[in-house]
């Protein structure tokens, strides 16, 4: 099983170069200075996405900044690390059984208050929040291992999707093996 869970870290990126011309929110700086409005946290995570089934995926575009204007900078970002974690736990209702443990990789593991919230929503679940380092992983590099493992599959003839992870009809294959010179 596999889908999109929300917006992950992308609006706090969004927020944070369109208000205060940052390319990121480097170790949650900007929001370590901000606080929470619960109410935009609601607004977003009233979103139809969060009530479709498994499986469904984002575009980059699919959520916007709207719900966060008139913000200021530092309640904006605090508020949208909120929202990246709200929006995983809540893949939850998605799951055939809530999982006793959150592995996180990617950029939003850097972010204190991504993860902070995520070990509290996790907790009130009776499950438990590690970084990939944590296990053992590389969580900056998981996402090209992903790419890599696909490439071969794609390579090999073998599907790169599942009915379950994308709402395929069938397992598919796909890539095209493109060199140069």
């Amino acid at each position: 099983m596999a889908f999109d869970s929300g917006p992950g870290n992308a609006l706090i990126d969004m927020w944070v170069q369109r208000e205060g011309g940052l390319p990121f929110d480097e170790n949650g700086q900007v929001a370590s200075e901000g606080g929470v409005v619960a109410r935009v946290v609601e607004q977003y995570l009233a979103s139809p996405f969060f009530d479709r089934a498994a499986p469904k995926s984002l575009d980059r575009l699919d959520f916007s900044l709207d719900l966060a204007a008139g913000l200021d900078l530092a309640d904006g970002a605090r508020t949208l690390a909120a929202v990246s974690a709200e929006a995983v736990l809540a893949a939850v209702r998605q799951m055939p059984e809530p999982p006793s443990l959150w592995i996180l990789c990617g950029g939003g593991r850097k972010n204190p208050h991504i993860v902070a919230d995520m070990a509290a929503g996790a907790a009130r679940q009776g499950a438990r929040v590690v970084l990939a380092e944590d296990v053992g992983l590389n969580g900056d590099a998981m996402e090209a291992e992903a790419w890599a493992y696909l490439a071969i599959r794609s390579r090999r003839g073998l599907p790169l999707t599942f009915p379950t992870t994308t709402g395929c009809d069938a397992p598919s294959t796909g890539g095209v093996l493109a060199e140069s010179g």
